[in-house]
Formats: C-alpha cells, sequence, structure tokens
C-alpha cells in the first residue's frame, strides 16, 4: 500500500484492493434493510476517502466500530488550571508585555505576545486531557508506532513516501474536540482507538497526533509539523537507525526545543533491524546525541527527555512505551510544563533587552555634577562674587572718609571708557552657555544609561534630549529672575556707628582746620598743640575705621555672595531637574520595573 506525494493531504493511501471492496459490499447487501440504512449514516459521517473507509472496515472485522469524536451530547469539559507558580510567571509577563510595548518593537515582543495567547487558549481547554504528537522523518515508523498504540490501523502506512500528507487525531476519550479543532484537524480525520477489553484505558485522556513527515520534500507538510508542535503539550520523536543522527532533526528541531526535555519522548524505532547488541549501541549514542543538543535525560528518576528502542512492527517494547505514556498522562502536567518552558524561551530570548551585568541608574555624583554644570552656564559663581563685590561697595561707600569717596568719583568719571579693554560681547556669552548647557545634558544622559540594553539606553537619552529642547532659555530666564539681588544689600547694625564715628573724623578735621584758622588770622589765641591733635586724630582716624569697617565687612559681604549663588544654582538646579533629570529619573524607573518583572518570569521558573 502506497500514497502519493501529489495527493490532496487528507489522502493517506492508495485506494483500497478490489476483495476489500467486494467483501464490504457483499456485507452490505447481507446485512438487514435498517442495518444498512444505519451503516449508511455512518459511512456519510466518516467516509472521508482511503483511510475511513479503511478503518470503518477494519473496526468492523474486529467487532469494535469506530466512533466520531464529536459527541452527540457535549461532554463537560473541566478547563485547565495552571499552577500557582505558572500563573505567577504568566502575569508577570504580561506586565513586562505591556510595560515594554512604547519602548521595544513589536518583533522583539512577538514570542512573549504568542507565549501569552496561546496559554490563555489552552487555558480554557480540557486539563482533563494530553495531547501528544508523534512526529519523525520519513521512513522512521511513527505512523506504524501510532497504530500500535492505538490498537487498530488508523493512520496508513506504506513504502512510498511520504504516506502521512495530514494529521490525524486519536482521542482515547470524549471531551478533547476542542484541543483538536486549535489543531486545525477537521472532524474527518478524527479517530477513536480499539476499545480495551478490560475496562478503562490505562492511555484515557490521550489526544495523539500522527504529524507528517518533518522531512518531507512537500512544504505544506513541513508547514503542519511546525505549526502543530507549537501547541501540542508534548511531543514522541520517533528516529530510525539510519537517520537517528540527522542534522536536520537535531539542529531545527531537538537543539532548538532542549528546555521542553520533560515533554519528550525520543524513541529508537526498527530495533528489530539491528542484530546482536547493536541496538543498544545506537542507543547510547543517540543518548550522546541528545547531550550534545543541551536536552536533559530523564534518568534515574530525573525529570527530562525519556529515551526508549522499541520495534512498532514486532510489538517490541511498545508496552513499554504505552506504560510510560499512560504513567505520563495520568500526572495531567504536561500542559503545565509546557508552557513553563515556552517561558523559559521566551524569557531567554529576551534576556539582551533586559538584563544587564552591572549597576545602573544615576548617581548622586551625577546628579550634582549635572547642576553644576548648569550653575557654571548660567554664571551662578560669577553672580555671587558680584553680589560680594556690590556689598563690599555699598560698605565702603558708607563707611568710607568722604575724601576717598570724592577721589574714587572723580577716577571713575574722568577715565576714558575708549581706553578700557572690550569684553566678550553678549553673543559670545550666549553661545558658551548654551554649548555648557548642551554639554551638561549629554554628559549625564551618557552615565544614567550606561550599563543599561540597548532600547533602554536610547530611551534615557531621547528623553534626555527632549528635556534638554528650550534648556537654555529657560536658565536665561531664571538668571534674570534669581541673579544679582536689585538695590542696595541689607546694611548689619553696626553700620550707623561706624558711619558716625566717621563723621565724627570728619568733624574733628573740620574743627582742627578752623581752628588753626583762627590762630592764622588771629580770631583765636595761638596754641597749636590742640588743633593739631584733632586734624591728626580725624585724619588717622577716618582711613583706620574706613580699613576696620573694611574688614568687619568681608564676612557679611562674603555670606550675601554665597547666598546669592545659592539661589541661583537651586534655581538652575531646580530648571534642570524639571526638564532633563526627571524624565531620565522616569525612564530609569521604567526600566527598574520591568527588570523586577523579568526577575519574576525568570526567577520564579529556577
Amino acid at each position: 500500500m502506497t500514497a502519493v506525494t501529489d495527493q490532496d493531504p487528507t489522502e493517506h493511501a492508495d485506494q483500497p484492493d478490489d476483495d476489500a471492496r467486494k467483501t464490504a459490499g457483499t456485507a452490505d447487501r447481507s446485512a438487514p434493510a435498517g442495518e444498512r440504512a444505519a451503516r449508511t449514516d455512518s459511512t456519510e459521517t466518516w467516509d472521508d476517502g482511503l483511510i475511513a473507509r479503511r478503518v470503518n472496515e477494519t473496526a468492523e472485522g474486529d467487532r469494535f466500530p469506530m466512533t466520531d469524536s464529536r459527541s452527540a451530547v457535549p461532554p463537560t469539559v473541566t478547563p485547565l488550571v495552571y499552577e500557582a507558580s505558572l500563573r505567577s510567571r504568566l502575569e508577570a509577563l504580561r506586565e513586562l508585555v505591556g510595560l515594554s510595548r512604547t519602548r521595544l518593537d513589536s518583533r522583539t515582543l512577538s514570542q512573549a505576545g504568542r507565549v501569552l495567547d496561546e496559554a490563555s487558549a489552552r487555558r480554557r481547554l480540557s486539563g482533563q486531557h494530553t495531547v501528544v504528537a508523534i512526529a519523525g522523518a520519513t521512513g522512521s515508523g511513527k505512523s506504524q508506532l501510532f497504530n500500535a498504540l492505538a490498537g487498530v490501523t488508523i493512520s496508513e502506512t506504506g513504502v512510498r513516501r511520504p504516506t502521512t500528507a495530514a494529521p490525524i487525531a486519536c482521542s482515547w476519550s470524549d471531551g478533547g474536540a476542542g484541543l483538536i479543532e486549535r489543531l486545525g484537524i477537521p472532524p474527518r480525520l478524527r479517530r477513536r482507538p480499539l476499545p480495551s477489553g478490560d475496562g478503562e484505558s490505562p492511555l484515557r485522556g490521550l489526544v495523539l497526533i500522527d504529524l507528517p513527515d518533518h522531512d518531507s520534500a512537500a512544504v505544506q507538510h513541513r508547514q503542519h509539523v511546525d505549526r502543530i508542535l507549537a501547541l501540542v503539550d508534548a511531543v514522541i520523536w520517533v528516529v530510525d537507525p539510519e537517520k537517528y543522527a540527522d542534522a536536520v532533526l537535531h539542529e531545527r528541531y531537538l537543539r532548538p526545543m532542549a528546555a521542553h526535555a520533560e515533554v519528550m519522548f525520543v524513541v529508537l524505532n526498527q530495533i528489530d533491524r539491528l542484530p546482536g547488541e547493536a541496538a543498544e549501541q545506537v542507543l547510547d549514542d543517540l543518548r550522546r546525541l541528545l547531550d550534545e543538543d543541551g536536552i536533559a535525560l530523564g534518568e534515574y528518576g530525573e525529570p527530562g527527555t525519556t529515551v526508549l528502542a522499541l520495534s512498532a512492527l514486532t510489538g517490541d517494547g511498545v508496552g513499554e512505551l504505552r506504560e510510560a505514556l499512560g504513567q505520563f498522562v495520568s500526572e495531567r502536567g504536561a500542559a503545565n510544563r509546557r508552557i513553563s518552558a515556552d517561558v523559559d524561551i521566551a524569557a531567554a530570548r529576551l534576556w539582551p533587552v533586559y538584563a544587564t551585568q552591572r549597576r545602573t541608574g544615576l548617581s548622586e555624583q551625577a546628579r550634582e555634577e549635572f547642576s553644576d554644570r548648569l550653575a557654571d552656564a548660567v554664571g551662578a559663581t560669577a553672580a555671587g562674587e558680584a553680589a560680594e563685590r556690590a556689598w563690599l561697595r555699598n560698605a565702603n561707600r558708607a563707611c568710607g572718609t568722604p575724601w576717598l569717596r570724592l577721589w574714587r568719583w572723580y577716577q571713575d568719571r574722568g577715565e576714558p571708557t575708549t581706553g578700557r579693554l572690550p569684553g566678550r560681547t553678549q553673543a559670545d556669552e550666549e553661545a558658551t552657555a548654551r554649548q555648557r548647557v548642551e554639554q551638561a545634558v549629554r554628559t549625564v544622559a551618557d552615565r544614567a544609561s550606561a550599563g543599561l540594553p540597548a532600547p533602554w539606553a536610547q530611551a534615557v537619552r531621547e528623553a534626555a534630549v527632549r528635556g534638554s529642547q528650550g534648556l537654555p532659555e529657560a536658565l536665561d530666564e531664571l538668571t534674570v529672575r534669581a541673579g544679582v539681588p536689585t538695590g542696595r544689600p541689607p546694611r548689619p547694625g553696626w553700620w550707623p556707628v561706624a558711619v558716625l564715628v566717621q563723621a565724627s573724623m570728619t568733624i574733628l578735621q573740620f574743627l582742627g582746620g578752623l581752628w588753626l584758622l583762627g590762630q592764622i588770622i588771629g580770631v583765636v589765641s595761638p596754641n597749636l598743640g590742640v588743633p593739631v591733635l584733632l586734624m591728626v586724630i580725624g585724619i588717622v582716624g577716618g582711613p583706620l575705621i574706613e580699613w576696620s569697617c573694611r574688614m568687619a565687612a568681608r564676612g557679611p559681604a562674603r555670606r550675601y555672595g554665597l547666598e546669592a549663588e545659592r539661589r541661583l544654582r537651586e534655581a538652575a538646579s531646580g530648571c534642570g531637574r524639571a526638564r532633563v533629570l526627571d524624565p531620565v529619573a522616569a525612564e530609569l524607573l521604567r526600566y527598574r520595573e520591568v527588570r523586577e518583572q523579568y526577575g519574576r518570569v525568570v526567577g520564579a521558573g529556577r
């Protein structure tokens, strides 16, 4: 019995032979009319071509008629319930995807989104059924093993390849229709196994899928395999002694599915073709290849892939597989482990966009340096020095001698303005300030994004650039409002006393001078000692008081200048924080949130 590759995918073998058709026709003619009518209805339900007719004929011969997986009364389906740890990981993954949509492209998040969609879809379906696919290469005997497990010929086998052109489903119990529909297998390709004569089947709850050959020359066959392998709960890989080391199998399927080791069986079929101890040698070499693929083997009670050797043709080892498969299905944990492995794979692929090996964020030192750069850009230090000079100048004017103040006024008035060196123009100062601001923003953005994965580093830099737009203008306005205070600086309490003493020294000079003038004119009796003493006291005391006041004014002037500098620094720092640091900090906070969610996705599974 052979099948043609170019046939419709629903066909799995050639037409039945003439004897089989004659036998079926004779049986139909010899049956009562009512029975023939019932059989005709059954045939209309199941007769989808060669496979259904052969199955029906075999079932009639064995007195175990096969029935449609669709029941007249839909059975009660118990939805799948995920374990608490898996639910936590799925919730974290959902939060992670939601927080990352504005920062990562859809291609990066596509696999995580698919895992969430498939997990949600699987959760709504039966939790009492386990969907297991049988996959293998051309000629590996997977359809023969499928029939051996079912106890009846369901999937055709033959010499011509590929025999299996479309997936076939076999369910051991009711309630799995939703799972089969999710795989896209039409009702005409759904079967039931041969009923067990000793009560309930040990494989109750199993939905077995016979897949097309994964190395088929037909692209559609390979697409069926790839699509269904992404949806089933577990996989039985069937290999033969000739192709068990095939590179396509290991590089395209087994190695990428290493995380699914706990929901995989690897079966070495056709051991009846190996003489002596050759089967054990091939099996050991198969285990070695699986280990190189990174697949954990379930040996010595450890969780992992089950590796068996059997012959579907002779039945040798099939019972062991059926027993292992029955225990696997009865645990009802395959779906949880499959989804958990999918989450592991999605998290591993997201590692480059979330994980970092160093501490990230803005240190206090980086913040202070940014504020200092902005303060330099607005000239906070120069403004403080100017305020200090203004305070000292006001003190000198208030406490200085009249003659010195008159001399300074004369110098300021008589000095030509053209004799001074021209300072930098306002345009030059603004250009320099703008450059300082831009340099400060670049520096803080580089420090904040250092060590971050590329998407988040780019988001931090973009936030800093957006905030820097209009920052120089805002700092200019700030400088005008919070710069050197207008008007006279405040006077300390000792200034009036110093002014009064300075005025007294000037009065003494005038009194001494008038006294001497009166003696010269002859109005006053001659006495040089007293007027000269008064003049000396006034002449020496005035500068001495001025110098003392200058020394005393340094402290208050310095504090006044520092206060003016502090106000301008705080104003510049507040402006920079609101426009640059806060948006950058918001991006860093978002990254910490997604990093925390990513840690839940990864850590909860370890």
